[in-house]
């Protein structure tokens, strides 16, 4: 789960990035940032355990090379291996134009993609000359509706089928990636500025980086209440920042709960329970026998899991169970 951070010099994405990871919590331009969980806290009641553990995204802070105007090849080839990305807009200095901003973004990813998509044709109608065993027609055809998306001047992620096609991921595209845009502003437009809607794997959010930079600053939570207070502001920017990324991430998250631990995990939204059995240790997944569910709702309503079962609402699934947001799960496996 690694989001990375860009935008143009002067935007604020690494006064953002400080105020994700925290005072002294990053390192090298990189930092785990806990997802916010608030169901953990009724379990921890109830269980009492010795550790508790939260879901975390990786965010990096891409160092800037393009310039005012450009994020550059270098950063471009640099996010390639991440799934999410996080792009800052300069909406407070009054030099700059956010809306430019966001489309010179759009324009360099669309043109990045093109030509990687070139190339490959290229070396498709070379193959189909000289070594017709090695050419695959459905990925040149993939690929050149690709092209012609782009040629559009639309990004791939408005194509979900494209955007999610298993032959095409081996080529990174950046325009396929699920893109957060956050409209960095100054203090006195906080309330009143309105960012554009969300659409299919775009979405967007308001946020001063200086201020919750500033807030992530203060260790004392009283000291950080009044200064929210002064400020007319109930809660900080950052974990809508962070929900955000998670949903373009398509994720969704299950709990786990015992005395030992109380944990949230992290799954891909459609995944089976022998795949988030999977994603706690291999071995539970290859010696998976069921899977005991609790609806979060059912959870609430018992706070225990003797009266979950005495009430019926304690469920024992199989391997092909989709997972539900909220569900909490105790596998059963044998090795």
């Amino acid at each position: 789960m690694k989001t990375a951070i860009v935008g143009f010099a002067g935007c604020g994405k690494t006064e953002l990035f400080r105020a994700l990871a925290g005072p002294g919590s990053a390192a090298a331009g990189r930092a785990m940032v806990k997802v916010p969980e608030p169901r953990l806290d009724p379990l921890i009641k109830v269980f009492k355990p010795g550790k508790v553990t939260r879901t975390e995204i990786e965010y990096n802070d891409m160092p800037g090379s393009g310039g005012s105007k450009s994020i550059g090849n270098k950063v471009l080839n640099a996010v390639r291996g991440c799934d999410c990305l996080l792009a800052v807009l300069d909406a407070y200095s009054g030099t700059a134009d956010a809306q430019d901003q966001l489309d010179a973004i759009e324009a360099e990813l669309i043109v990045s993609d093109l030509a990687v998509i070139e190339k490959k044709l290229e070396r498709l109608a070379q193959d189909k000359q000289k070594a017709k065993h090695l050419y695959d027609p459905k990925e040149e055809e993939l690929l050149q509706k690709a092209m012609a998306l782009l040629e559009q001047e639309k990004p791939l992620r408005m194509d979900y089928d494209l955007s999610t096609e298993p032959s095409l991921k081996g080529f990174s595209f950046l325009s396929a990636k699920p893109i957060l845009y956050a409209w960095n502003i100054s203090e006195n437009k906080m309330g009143s500025f309105e960012p554009p809607q969300d659409q299919f794997s775009m979405a967007h959010i308001a946020v001063s980086a200086m201020l919750e930079r500033e807030m992530a600053e203060l260790e004392d939570p009283e000291e950080l209440q009044m200064f929210m207070q002064d400020l007319g502001v109930e809660h900080s920017a950052l974990d809508r920042v962070i929900y955000k990324t998670y949903s373009l991430l398509n994720l969704i998250t299950f709990l786990t709960a015992g005395e030992k631990e109380v944990r949230s995990w992290a799954l891909k939204k459609g995944s089976t329970a022998a795949e988030a059995a999977g994603l706690i240790h291999s071995d539970i997944q290859k010696g998976f026998i069921r899977a005991e569910v609790l609806g979060w709702s059912d959870f609430l309503e018992c706070r225990d899991m003797k009266k979950a079962k005495e009430k019926g609402v304690l469920r024992l699934e199989g391997k092909d169970y989709i997972v539900k947001d909220g569900d909490i799960i105790t596998f059963r496996f044998n090795v």
